[in-house]
């Protein structure tokens, strides 16, 4: 079982506003408890997109197991640890369960199921991945980072401490915009193509920040196939998002800006979403949010 975390950026502004976005892997079986911190903005790898060959691999390679069994008693929280002999039948009985539903949803693809059912049936075995991006962290670290939650959570909320408070955030100006999955490299070679001048308006700015909702929905600086995307792929992922209708805007919270006053028309609160400190991308967009629904076009 993998559970891993790293911080993809972190960056605070001249006011003292930290915004960190972090990459995790965990087992799905506890991402119903982490969507629980609505302070959140995240985007997850997804059984609908993922084929059911390469899922089904990835389980057989590293199956998503509880970190250990304990007793059974009345409550949420768990009795003691089994014994060494019951914890073995306790895993055996759980992989046993895990390659019986791989068959299953082998079974179902062979017939024809599309991997949104297919790969359904084998998520308590499957990790996901998660790109979240927050300003306000404390809740969650209190209440995950503790001996009454559950251990595959604590233990994801306490490889994101540590790195928390080792990590230094970079500051940012309030021209600059906080990119999940863009490289200081990456602007710094955009900034130079632009003869060095960095602006505050937004324009200006997206190039960039298209790249990073790209990339954010992909979870990842990289395609699924591993390679590094194209300006041309990413813009093209954009567009398929932010292009469509009703858009699909979830990528573009993780990107943000300082909220500094230059720009009085974007700084009124509803601009900051979920964040404190900070505008965000979303809320920048006309139609972000849909307020009318007089039924299904398609």
């Amino acid at each position: 079982m993998s559970i891993t975390a790293k911080i993809v950026k972190d960056s605070v502004s001249s006011g003292g506003h930290r915004i960190t976005t972090f990459q995790l892997k965990y087992p799905r079986f506890i991402h119903a408890e982490f969507m629980t911190h609505r302070v959140f903005s995240r985007n997850a790898s997804s059984s609908r997109a993922i084929p059911i060959k390469k899922s089904l691999q990835n389980i057989k390679e590293d199956m998503a197991f509880p970190i250990e069994f304990k007793a059974n008693k009345p409550g949420m929280q768990a009795g003691g640890v089994l014994s060494p002999f019951k914890q073995k039948l306790c895993r055996a009985a759980w992989r046993a369960c895990g390659y019986a539903a791989c068959g299953f949803g082998w079974l179902l693809h062979k017939i024809g199921a599309h991997k949104q059912y297919a790969n359904r049936v084998t998520e308590p075995w499957s990790h996901i991945s998660v790109v979240v991006t927050a300003t306000e962290w404390t809740n969650f670290f209190a209440l995950r980072y503790h001996s009454m939650a559950q251990p595959e959570i604590c233990e994801l909320a306490k490889q994101m401490w540590c790195l928390y408070t080792k990590n230094i955030p970079k500051r940012l100006d309030s021209c600059e915009w906080h990119l999940p999955y863009v490289s200081y490299e990456e602007e710094r070679e955009y900034h130079e193509a632009e003869d060095g001048c960095v602006i505050p308006d937004i324009d200006y700015w997206m190039p960039l920040i298209r790249r990073s909702v790209a990339r954010c929905a992909r979870v990842s600086y990289l395609t699924h196939d591993g390679k590094k995307p194209s300006v041309e792929n990413d813009d093209k992922l954009y567009e398929r998002l932010l292009g469509a209708q009703p858009i699909h805007a979830s990528p573009a919270e993780h990107q943000a800006r300082p909220s500094e006053l230059i720009m009085p028309e974007t700084e009124h609160p509803s601009r900051s979403g979920n964040f404190v400190g900070w505008v965000q991308f979303r809320k920048t967009l006309d139609h972000e949010n849909i307020s009318e629904f007089k039924g299904p076009l398609g």
